[in-house]
């Protein structure tokens, strides 16, 4: 089962944290890969890693998907280097935390382009050759966020909740194509972004609190949600949304007590 062997896979945003770690779940899974960032020393670096520890054939391509011609860029070298695209892995994102009445048009933009734009820009490239082969693999990261909000984050729960839906419209216009559509939803993730978070240890205990596991999910985690939903096993899945997030949003976000507290509320 989840075998991905002779198919090419491309993950955005794949030279580290989550990125990384899905990438490198689809190639020891058998795939060759093709990942994509902004970063160029960071994708190097990933990019002989991924071949060292797969043993796969990877391509790594310097792009910044705010940009449309570097998009159809990332599709032409994907296609001239493999002959096809097999599994889209639409992962790459930024996020900001800013009162939303202080969010400039250049800051929204910029959050809604690389988390909502892309995706579907991307997508557009590159669908068309799994429609025609009869077979494809659509993941969109989006987030937990794209299901609940937080206050400051108006930009990226827009983006992400608009990723969600337009996976539902991309999933129902191939239903019949043999290509499915689907979202994962990470919840926070031990990312070097959020990590940032433990500078603040009020602020990162206040996510804790609203994670009913009361931890972060490790990077490793990540990876059997996105073989499965690059997999023939997951052919009738289409048109959903994979929560990877420890709980957070079965409940909506409301703060969940500890374990003292729950004892107390229990009367023990």
């Amino acid at each position: 089962m989840f075998d991905l062997s002779g198919q090419v896979a491309l993950v955005t945003g794949g030279s580290r944290g989550l990125g990384f770690e899905m990438a490198s779940a689809l190639a020891g899974r058998g795939a060759d890969l093709v990942i994509a960032s902004r970063t160029a020393g960071e994708l190097s670096a990933a990019r002989e890693r991924l071949r060292g520890e797969t043993g796969r054939s990877v391509l790594a391509i310097p792009a910044d998907l705010t940009d449309p011609t570097a998009i159809r860029d990332v599709a032409r070298r994907t296609l001239d280097q493999y002959g096809r695209i097999d599994i889209l892995v639409n992962n790459a994102g930024t996020g900001m935390r800013k009162p939303l009445l202080e969010v400039t048009d250049e800051e929204w933009s910029g959050i809604v382009t690389i988390c909502l734009t892309a995706p579907f820009q991307l997508t557009r490239e590159l669908a068309p050759h799994m429609l025609a082969a009869g077979h494809g693999r659509i993941i969109n990261i989006s987030s937990a966020l794209g299901t609940v909000a937080l206050p400051e984050r108006a930009a990226y729960c827009a983006a992400k909740g608009g990723l969600l839906q337009l996976t539902k419209v991309m999933a129902l216009e191939w239903a019949r194509s043999g290509v499915t559509v689907n979202a994962i939803c990470p919840g926070p993730f031990k990312t070097p972004y959020n990590l940032r978070l433990q500078q603040d240890p009020a602020l990162y205990e206040s996510y804790l609190g609203i994670i009913p596991q009361h931890r972060w999910g490790e990077l490793s985690e990540i990876r059997a949600a996105v073989v499965y939903l690059a997999s023939k096993e997951a052919s009738f899945v289409t048109g959903t949304a994979l929560h990877v997030d420890g709980g957070w949003t079965a409940h909506g976000g409301t703060p969940i007590p500890g374990a003292r507290e729950i004892d107390e509320q229990a009367g023990r």
